[in-house]
């Protein structure tokens, strides 16, 4: 049998894009999943390593170290899978509002919440920090409902109230521990506080996306967000702790951690979730994307060992509950979704999701 010229052999890399174009969506959203599930955990465990190795009297591997390095990881990988969006022909169809909106998005979704939320680890278990980041749905719903005057499945909204239930009694069932705040009654951490606010500002980041930026191409609003964010909060983390925060940012030791961290989390789990979103329906992604508190709360006892407590166990429950509700009105509306943008359809996709630690 003659054989082919050498122009006229696939090469490898054709070869394996055919491959991995043959792979179901679903599979690439199963597979990045538990890896944004397993975020908050490995960051509190790479933190755990730090403080057992001090270089110069100080954590290497501090919160904002992580946050901070992460961010210009998943920066560039960003840039990379994004970067034929660059270009004036497309920047041109950016009116100023939307400059304007994407530049609050960045400050509430990349700077604002990821802050609050990686602080939150340091005062709080993983598995309340997941729980309670469950409050962002129902928050988003309600304020779409408000602000957009969205009609929802009775589902849905019945889903967002039952979770929001179950956020509530993950608070209000909590243990004693030290140095918990009396609020309205009940006494809760700064870690929880923290983590609510968080939610909060990711709530309002979706609403403007909503509103305002559903013209605005994925690539570009996911570049803006992140490089944006990563700016804010540098600078904020300096004019709060000092010139001096970031001395140890160019450790070795931190580096070392980071890439493995930035592999897992920022490279490997955003490719996977990227070619997920673009071969999967609506439903599959939201679907598949609510199972990522789950895991959570998995790699919180496997990577860390917490072992869930008599109020998290109620709590999530019934967050659990309210999200398999709110599914079958996602399932539903799905059906008859009209046309959205990409922006609104990422964010109702992973407000649904959690923080996925980048």
């Amino acid at each position: 049998m003659p054989r082919l010229p050498a122009l006229m052999m696939p090469s490898s890399s054709y070869r394996l894009k055919q491959f991995t174009n043959r792979i179901p969506g679903q599979v690439y959203l199963w597979l990045a999943v538990p890896i944004f599930g397993a975020s908050s955990a490995l960051t509190r465990k790479i933190t755990e390593i730090g403080a057992m190795n001090f270089v110069g009297g100080h954590n290497p591997i501090s919160l904002c170290n992580v946050l901070f390095v992460g961010n210009l990881c998943a920066l560039l990988v960003l840039v990379t899978i994004h970067r034929s969006q660059w270009n004036r022909a497309t920047l041109s169809r950016i009116s100023q509002r939307e400059w304007v909106s994407l530049v609050v998005v960045a400050i509430l979704a990349g700077a604002l919440a990821p802050g609050l939320i990686f602080q939150a680890l340091a005062w709080t278990p993983v598995t309340n920090v997941v729980l309670l980041g469950r409050l962002e749905p129902p928050l988003t719903l309600a304020l779409s409902i408000w602000l957009l005057r969205e009609r929802v499945d009775k589902w849905e909204f019945l889903g967002a109230i039952i979770a929001f239930v179950g956020v509530v009694l993950t608070v209000v069932l909590q243990p004693a521990r030290a140095n918990m705040l009396p609020i309205m009654g009940l006494s809760t951490g700064w870690g929880e506080i923290l983590t609510v606010l968080g939610a909060i500002a990711l709530a309002i980041a979706t609403i403007v996306g909503k509103q305002r930026l559903a013209r605005v191409p994925l690539g570009i609003y996911n570049t803006v967000r992140t490089g944006l964010g990563t700016l804010v909060f540098f600078c904020v983390a300096l004019s709060l702790y000092g010139r001096y925060h970031f001395t140890d940012v160019l450790s070795p030791f931190l580096w070392q951690w980071m890439l493995l961290y930035g592999a897992i989390i920022v490279v490997v789990g955003q490719s996977f979730w990227t070619a997920g979103l673009r071969a999967s329906s609506v439903a599959t992604a939201s679907i598949v994307g609510s199972f990522t508190p789950i895991f959570g709360i998995l790699a919180a006892y496997l990577i860390l060992g917490e072992v869930p407590t008599h109020a998290q166990y109620i709590g999530g429950s019934v967050i659990l509950l309210g999200v398999i509700l709110s599914l079958v009105g996602i399932k539903k509306r799905a059906n008859c979704r009209q046309r959205v943008g990409a922006v609104d359809l990422e964010q109702s996709i992973e407000s649904k999701m959690g923080f996925k630690g980048i």
